[in-house]
């Protein structure tokens, strides 16, 4: 009977923390990390507004809860696309750019631009997993002379970046397939996803 109630206990104490950091990921995309507070995360979620310092100690706690659990989403993606095709990794970066961490990304961008923010770091952490996406696709491929792996990958995250800050902003005016499709072209044009 005490297992049973422990076991109870600690399923309700999980769902809590995910309805928790599922609502403050959301509020974040939609006002800001600043603008968001406990009261509105505990609407969002049906949980007490109590219980979130219980569980994170602080809104940098949530937030940190918000990246890991964003974070190992862009790993997870980023496992199953290493060992896809060139092709694979495009359609990939598309579905990313219409999901819905990437509005996540585009609220918090500004934030983490300011020096003392704790989103600072978080934002240089996506940025280096994704390179690390696209230069596992650099080490894997024929580069034309003179194109350095870095230098390409730094690019590659950048425009993905500015695409997909384009297409949320104005949807209407930027065709991601088309646009993804080109990028496609001038990519494989410096040996991008050509084997090595």
């Amino acid at each position: 009977m005490t297992t049973s109630r422990a076991t109870r206990r600690a399923e309700t104490t999980q769902e809590s923390r995910r309805l928790l950091v599922t609502a403050a990921a959301e509020l974040f995309a939609e006002r800001g990390y600043r603008l968001t507070t406990f009261e509105d995360i505990a609407a969002r979620s049906g949980v007490s507004r109590g219980s979130i310092p219980w569980h994170f100690g602080n809104k940098e706690g949530l937030l940190a809860a918000v990246i890991d659990h964003v974070m190992a989403s862009i790993r997870a993606d980023a496992r199953r696309l290493e060992s896809g095709t060139f092709d694979d990794l495009l359609h990939g970066i598309v579905e990313l750019t219409r999901g819905p961490t990437t509005k996540l990304f585009i609220t918090l961008m500004a934030e983490a631009a300011e020096p003392d923010s704790p989103l600072r770091k978080w934002y240089g952490d996506v940025h280096t997993a994704l390179r690390a996406l696209v230069r596992s696709w650099i080490e894997r491929s024929d580069l034309a002379d003179g194109v350095d792996a870095d230098a390409l990958s730094a690019i590659v995250v950048g425009a993905t970046m500015g695409i997909h800050q384009q297409w949320r902003i104005a949807p209407d005016a930027v065709d991601l397939d088309r646009v993804y499709a080109t990028l496609g072209v001038l990519l494989r044009s410096v040996g991008l996803g050509e084997p090595g």
